[in-house]
């Protein structure tokens, strides 16, 4: 029992004068108030940055909100114009101006809306057929 005793008597030696001494209270508040100023600095850095995007994602969305405004305004003036009410009131009420004639012509068959597309497809197979070498080769020299 004396010897647990000796021990306790030896820590509470050691803890109060070497382990509590003023300096080493000076330098453990140090530390202490160094953490503390680090994490309310970063936690600060964080959140202005988080604000600092959400500003940016704001501007985006009023830049692309300021541009939907302004096509519309350009749409309205050429729904206003006397182009489009002339196109118009052709497409809609089949007017006419004096001195025209309208033509109603029959709808294209499959056969005329596919001439083309076939002979368009034909020519790019051609060039997708040919190695990167030969359209090079094709490119600089004519072969």
């Amino acid at each position: 029992m004396s010897e647990l005793m000796t021990k306790i008597r030896r820590f509470r030696y050691k803890l109060k004068h070497e382990w509590l001494t003023f300096d080493h209270l000076v330098l453990f508040s140090a530390i202490v108030f160094c953490l503390a100023w680090t994490c309310g600095s970063i936690s600060s850095m964080s959140r202005n940055w988080s604000l600092a995007q959400s500003l940016a994602n704001r501007e985006r969305e009023k830049a692309l909100l300021e541009l939907e405004v302004e096509t519309l305004e350009l749409e309205n003036e050429y729904y206003l114009s006397d182009e489009y009410q002339e196109l118009a009131a052709r497409k809609y009420q089949n007017k006419k101006l004096p001195g025209e004639t309208m033509v109603y012509l029959p709808a294209n068959s499959d056969a005329a809306k596919n001439k083309h597309a076939t002979s368009t497809d034909e020519s790019n197979t051609a060039t997708v057929a040919m190695s990167n070498f030969e359209q090079w080769l094709k490119f600089l020299f004519g072969i």
